[in-house]
């Protein structure tokens, strides 16, 4: 059987990045950038005032209590005509421009106002609450590189760069086949032994938290024909995604029905837990990654395998920070020869550490737990026993996605 790590760079190894389309800024939260973004302004275009108060020359203020003539008024989005003088102080405004000869603003807390003319009680030397000329970007600079998934923050200084427009990756098309007599929709009448589809479901909500577009080919029966028939609606996606189907039993069409159309079989089965039949091949065109029909099994595999092929298509670049580790919250034994990410939930102890402790029941079929785990445990294979206290890797299960 293959590693997890084999197997991942098998995958990855089939996908490009795609072409790239152009958004409004106001539709580019969560795309990823196919182009690094330069400003087309400088930011602020002019000196403006940092705080509420006066604009004055810094020497009419370095001996206290200073008394000057207001000349005029700065309101934001507006200039005082005129230049400042010796003397003189222009009642300004947060962001408004500063006048020509003045050097400093002083805060209207320290001023009292008299009349036409304003006491100053405290000094500010040159530069104090300016904004200078380009303190935040100036024109031609790159404030976003290509390979960013756009954050709020993003959308704000793209917005502030003056570029209503961007050029973000294609949406990975990814269609979904979930396969088995045993499963029926949500909402549909169940027979004896039929369960509730969630693997469907789950995996195009993984697909949209990730930056995809999922068409949701339905459920296959158990029958060649009919399985081939609706795999062939994958025509044109990037990756079609099956579930189930894939493992050793007289009813796991997936790889003789598709085989029987053409696809050819990268591999089948990896030395992992859950997630053991996970298949890889290509049908035509179109790449095929079978996960397991195990609801946790199919989720994991996800996190670990379509993730990435999902990055590597948007042209994701994520900085390479270090994997993220735990303290183990209870004892565990020895693993065996499959590399196993257990389900967990993550504390934190009163040193601030992070201790993640799996669940004692570890069943791929348990979506309950899966819900209430906050992240991964990995156990490399053949790991020896591990005391509770021991630092572990963990993947981190949070947000809209299984992971981020």
């Amino acid at each position: 059987m293959l590693s997890v790590a084999e197997a991942r760079e098998r995958i990855l190894a089939a996908f490009q990045p795609l072409g790239a389309e152009q958004v409004a800024v106001a539709d580019a939260l969560g795309r990823v950038l196919a182009e690094d973004v330069a400003a087309r302004v400088t930011q602020p275009p002019v000196a403006v005032s940092a705080m509420d108060g006066y604009a004055v020359r810094a020497a009419d203020v370095a001996t206290i209590p200073s008394r000057l003539q207001v000349v005029g008024e700065a309101p934001a989005g507006r200039e005082h005509k005129g230049a400042v003088r010796s003397g003189e102080a222009v009642r300004i405004f947060t962001g408004a421009p500063i006048p020509p000869g003045a050097d400093t603003v002083v805060i209207q807390e320290n001023t009292r106002r008299e009349g036409d003319r304003v006491v100053v009680n405290a000094t500010a030397p040159a530069g104090r609450h300016v904004r200078a000329q380009g303190l935040d970007f100036k024109a031609g600079e790159i404030g976003l590189r290509h390979g960013r998934r756009l954050t709020a923050r993003d959308i704000g200084l793209a917005a502030a760069m003056n570029r209503p427009w961007l050029n973000v990756r294609r949406r990975p098309r990814i269609a979904i086949l979930s396969t088995g007599d045993e499963i029926v929709m949500p909402g549909e009448l169940a027979g004896p032994g039929q369960i509730y589809a969630s693997n469907g479901l789950a995996l195009a909500a993984f697909v949209a938290a990730w930056g995809g577009e999922a068409n949701h080919l339905g459920i296959a029966p158990d029958d060649s024909a009919a399985l081939q028939a609706m795999a062939s609606a994958a025509k044109g996606a990037d990756l079609l995604l099956t579930s189930g189907g894939a493992s050793v039993g007289d009813r796991d069409l997936v790889r003789a029905a598709l085989g029987e159309r053409g696809m050819e079989l990268d591999f089948w089965r990896i030395a992992m837990r859950p997630g053991k039949p996970l298949l890889f091949g290509r049908l035509g065109d179109t790449p095929v990654l079978g996960v397991p029909g195990n609801p946790v099994s199919a989720l994991v595999c996800a996190t670990i395998f379509l993730r990435p092929a999902m990055e590597r298509m948007l042209g994701v670049e994520e900085p390479a920070y270090p994997s993220p580790t735990a303290l183990l919250g209870r004892d565990l034994e020895e693993n065996d020869s499959r590399e196993d990410y257990l389900r967990a939930t993550l504390d934190f102890d009163a040193e601030g550490r992070a201790v993640a402790t799996p669940f004692p029941v570890q069943d791929s079929s348990m979506l309950s737990r899966l819900a209430l785990a906050d992240c991964l445990v990995v156990r490399p294979p053949h790991a020896p026993p591990a005391d509770k206290g021991t630092p572990v890797p963990i993947v981190p299960l949070s947000g809209g996605a299984i992971s981020q």
